[in-house]
């Protein structure tokens, strides 16, 4: 399985027993949606390996304490600390209405309610303090808000953003 094939899960955060237990940090807001599973990747030298699960149980809401088939001692377990854990993408909770996935949209137009399409979503910046869609329309980058207030739909069917912008952002760039 390659990395692009799969969404980051979490990170094994720390040991939590001698017997081999983990406890895995969920970068999620539904972390019971992953309670059950029955194997992750984790990524362990730059690959991705699957390991399988015995047991999980939701730990303090954000964590899941896991056993795994074969981590049984806690120098098992110390060799994985840190490692990420990745799912397949089909693994991924289907979301309706304006919610999305960053991956998801990429490739999408932006339709401006003003301005109709203003280009086409190449790539999602969230290293910075509001996550920005990256669009370009022709030669031209813009950088275009993810406010949920700009926000007016996702037409997953037509491949588009629909989106009312502030005046004078898109005049900005053109």
């Amino acid at each position: 399985m390659r990395k692009d094939e799969c969404f980051y899960l979490g990170k094994i955060a720390k040991k939590f027993s001698f017997k081999g237990e983990v406890l895995a940090y969920l970068d999620t807001d539904e972390p019971e949606l992953y309670e059950n599973l029955e194997s992750v990747f984790v990524e362990c030298n730059k690959h991705l390996v699957p390991f399988f699960i015995e047991s999980s149980s939701l730990h303090k809401n954000d964590f899941l304490r896991i056993r795994f088939e074969d981590v049984t001692t806690e120098d098992e377990a110390e060799a994985i600390l840190g490692n990420a854990l990745y799912l397949p993408l089909d693994r991924l909770p289907k979301l309706s209405g304006k919610k999305f996935y960053f991956h998801e949209v990429i490739g999408f137009e932006i339709d401006d309610k003003k301005h109709g399409v203003i280009g086409k979503i190449v790539s999602v910046n969230d290293t910075t303090a509001q996550p920005l869609f990256e669009v370009l329309n022709g030669d031209v980058e813009m950088l275009i808000p993810m406010v949920d207030h700009f926000l007016l739909k996702i037409d997953r069917e037509n491949k588009k953003v629909m989106m009312d912008l502030p005046d004078g952002l898109i005049e900005m760039y053109l």
